[in-house]
């Protein structure tokens, strides 16, 4: 499922990665390289397979441990209340 961010989280890449900011309560959270390229993936479009795809090929990783990866990731961001 495409990954869409809350209308008060504000984006901006930096040199290393992604920082989020959510506007409403006032916290930023930092997203890695890596989570970076997931939630890239995710936001234009991708699916979750997807991105453990675009893992794969970036960083040369078993296939299963990116698809946890980014499972992972997502159920992060949504019960964050981030991302729906």
């Amino acid at each position: 499922m495409p990954l869409r961010f809350g209308a008060d989280i504000t984006t901006a890449e930096t040199g290393y990665g992604t920082v989020l900011l959510d506007e409403k309560a006032g916290i930023y959270w930092e997203l890695n390289p890596t989570a970076t390229l997931v939630v890239r993936t995710l936001l234009d479009g991708g699916e979750e397979t997807d991105a453990a795809a675009a893992l794969v090929r970036e960083f040369d990783i078993d296939r299963a441990q990116a698809l946890e990866d980014v499972e992972t990731l997502v159920r992060q961001l949504r019960d964050a209340e981030l991302a729906s």
